[in-house]
C-alpha cells in the first residue's frame, strides 16, 4: 500500500509540475477540468445521486464554459459566496448533522457543496493566474497544516476534535498543524525568492495581527473541509470517495481541505 501510495504521489506531482511550469494556461486548464470532473462525480456519489456520470458531465461542461469564456477572472462574487456557504451552511452541519439521503434537503445540499467545489477550482485558476508560486504557497498552507496535525496528533493527541466524524483527529493535532504553518510562514519571509507568496503578502498588507489571524482562519477552514468530507463518507458508508488514485482513494480525499481554503485565499487576494 505504501509503495502504491508513493508511486501515485510521485506520478501526480510530476504531471502537475510539468504542466504548471510549461507556462501554458491551456494545459493547466485542461488538467484542472479533468480533476474537476472526477471531483464532481465523486461528490454526486457521496450524496447518493442515481446518475453521477450525467450530473458530473453537466457540472464539468459549466466549469469548462466559465474557463473558455474567461468569466472565471471576475469571480470575486463566487469566492465570497463560497466563504458564506462554508460559514453559514457547511460548517454548522458538523454539529447539526446531514439530512437523509433521499430528502429534498439532501438534494439542496448537493448543489450547495457543488458550488463550493466549483468555487474552489475557479479560485485555483485565479491564484494560478497570479503565479504558479503564489498558487502553491496557498496550497502549502493546507499541506503543512496536515503534516503538522498528523505528527503532533500522534505525539500529543488526547482530546478528540470530532470523535463521531473522524476519531483520529485531535485538538492537539489541529493546534500543532497551526503552529507549524505559522513557523513556516515566518521562515518564508527570510527567503527573497518567496517575496510574492501568500503569507508574505499577508504580512506586508495587514501586519502581524492580520497575518496571524488570517493564517489561523485558513488552517481552521482546512480542518472543516476535511471533516465535512469525512462526514459525507461516513453517511454514505464509504471509506474513500473513490479509488481513482491508487493508494490515496479519490480526488476529493486529496482536495477536501482545499475546497474551503482556496476561495478564501482568492477573496483575500482581491483585497491585497
Amino acid at each position: 500500500m505504501l509503495k502504491t501510495r508513493i508511486i501515485t504521489a510521485v506520478a501526480l506531482l510530476a504531471v502537475l509540475l510539468l504542466v504548471i511550469y510549461s507556462g501554458s494556461f491551456v494545459a493547466f486548464a485542461v488538467l484542472t477540468v479533468a480533476f474537476f470532473a472526477a471531483a464532481a462525480w465523486e461528490c454526486l456519489r457521496l450524496f447518493g445521486n442515481k446518475s453521477p456520470q450525467v450530473g458530473a458531465a453537466l457540472w464539468t461542461a459549466a466549469f469548462a464554459w466559465l474557463i473558455y469564456s474567461g468569466s472565471f477572472k471576475q469571480s470575486v462574487f463566487l469566492a465570497a459566496m463560497c466563504v458564506a456557504i462554508w460559514a453559514l451552511r457547511l460548517t454548522p452541519s458538523l454539529a447539526l448533522g446531514l439530512p437523509a439521503m433521499n430528502s429534498f434537503a439532501n438534494r439542496l445540499l448537493t448543489g450547495i457543496y457543488g458550488i463550493a467545489i466549483l468555487g474552489a477550482f475557479i479560485a485555483l485558476l485565479v491564484l494560478y493566474n497570479h503565479s504558479a508560486l503564489y498558487m502553491f504557497s496557498v496550497m502549502a498552507i493546507v499541506w503543512i497544516a496536515d503534516i503538522g496535525a498528523y505528527f503532533s496528533g500522534k505525539a500529543f493527541g488526547k482530546r478528540k476534535l470530532a470523535p463521531s466524524i473522524s476519531p483520529g483527529k485531535s485538538w492537539e493535532g489541529a493546534i500543532g498543524g497551526g503552529i507549524l504553518v505559522l513557523l513556516a510562514a515566518v521562515a518564508s519571509m527570510a527567503v527573497p525568492a518567496l517575496g510574492d507568496t501568500f503569507a508574505v503578502r499577508l504580512y506586508q498588507t495587514w501586519g502581524v495581527a492580520g497575518f496571524l489571524a488570517i493564517l489561523v482562519v485558513m488552517v481552521a477552514a482546512s480542518i472543516v473541509g476535511d471533516l465535512f468530507e469525512s462526514q459525507l463518507k461516513r453517511r454514505a458508508a464509504m471509506k474513500d470517495s473513490s479509488n481513482l488514485l491508487p493508494g490515496h482513494g479519490g480526488v476529493l480525499d486529496r482536495i477536501d481541505a482545499l475546497i474551503p481554503t482556496l476561495p478564501l485565499a482568492a477573496l483575500i487576494t482581491y483585497w491585497m
